[in-house]
């Protein structure tokens, strides 16, 4: 090979180390972003009982709010997450948190029923503060949208489990076995709620 060209190559050779790498990360962002986003609901325990009460409390409302209300919280919890990126500051939010997986366990377990507008202010409220947790916790290396995008769908799924439970309703065992479960989701958003307001204190 000419000596004239050995610099040349050394350019191209540089350039391509540098070049697959970059690539390669963009490509893990968009995996690892999107992987985050599924999995992140399901490591909190205070989140996961939260998004399942939602499902299990539209499904004793009945329609519309069976639908409505699973499909308010993802998109609701969606701007919530835009907020938690940008570095919004939301007033206590791990209490709030807490605080809804009281309220809507409690709501399941004494099957509270109260005008549809009314509960969907509730969980639109509550999901502000869910999305904001998420959108906060974004991993560095992560893509914000596919990131976004995993953790809209995993709660969504949440939701349709805390439906198909919902519908054991139907039996009076399954209506006590709902009820109870409620009660255990509320005395755990007690137990958070008590553990972030020991923090804050």
């Amino acid at each position: 090979m000419s000596p004239r060209r050995l610099p040349l190559l050394k350019v191209a050779v540089a350039f391509l180390a540098l070049a697959q790498p970059a690539f390669a990360h963009e490509q893990a962002g968009v995996a690892g972003g999107l992987a985050s986003g599924l999995l992140h609901p399901l490591t909190g325990i205070d989140h996961m009982i939260a998004m399942v009460a939602v499902g299990i409390w539209g499904a004793q409302l009945g329609a519309p709010a069976i639908w409505v209300l699973p499909i308010t919280f993802p998109l609701v919890m969606a701007f919530g997450g835009v907020l938690g990126v940008l570095g919004t500051p939301l007033p206590m939010p791990e209490a709030v948190i807490a605080l809804s997986a009281l309220v809507l366990g409690a709501a399941v377990a004494t099957r509270l029923h109260v005008p549809f507008a009314a509960a969907a202010v509730v969980v639109g409220v509550f999901a502000i503060f869910h999305g904001h947790a998420h959108g906060a916790e974004l991993p560095s290396a992560a893509n914000p949208l596919a990131y976004g995008v995993g953790f809209v769908v995993a709660t969504g799924l949440l939701h349709l489990g805390g439906i198909a439970i919902g519908t054991l309703s139907r039996w009076r065992a399954g209506e006590r076995l709902i009820r109870g479960l409620g009660a255990a989701i509320a005395a755990l958003g007690c137990y958070f709620l008590a553990l972030s307001l020991g923090g804050v204190a």
